[in-house]
């Protein structure tokens, strides 16, 4: 199976939804109003992971903060389809947002609950480390969450 990333689209929306009813059951999952709301943001950058039928199998999301003199970017979800998993499609469609993050210039944010061992490993191997933890960041479920944060990449490439 090869896996296509584009941009995520309004048809998306309650794809997007059922995979979040699966992905974070105890944690109130995004709705597809929310997803709609994301989308209609011109701070946001969405984009969709799909297979070769063009069946949505994965979304992401990151949102430009901060001004233009001191940007930055936040994470605002990834989420893979369960039985696809370990493919690297989750990898994908974070390199497509720091690639943009990247453009816009700044430090990259997001959390993550602190039991998501997968997670925290791939953030890690991006460049984030956790800076903060959060104390039942994640509702209803109480679930707490590292802040992580990867540092603007403008600042490795100076001479």
């Amino acid at each position: 199976m090869s896996v296509s990333i584009d941009a995520l689209r309004p048809d998306d929306v309650e794809r997007c939804a059922e995979l979040e009813q699966v992905l974070f059951p105890g944690d109130d999952p995004w709705s597809a109003d929310a997803f709609r709301s994301e989308l209609a943001s011109p701070h946001n950058h969405y984009v969709a992971a799909r297979d070769d039928d063009g069946r949505l199998i994965g979304y992401a999301g990151l949102a430009r903060l901060g001004t233009g003199v001191h940007p930055e970017s936040e994470v605002h979800t990834i989420g893979v389809d369960p039985d696809l998993r370990q493919r690297g499609i989750g990898g994908a469609l974070l390199d497509e947002l720091l690639r943009v993050a990247d453009a816009w210039g700044g430090p990259v944010f997001l959390e993550v609950r602190t039991d998501n061992d997968a997670a925290i490993a791939l953030y890690r191997r991006e460049g984030f480390e956790i800076v903060g933890t959060r104390k039942r960041y994640y509702q209803p479920s109480g679930a707490d969450a590292y802040t992580m944060c990867r540092p603007d990449r403008r600042e490795e490439r100076k001479p």
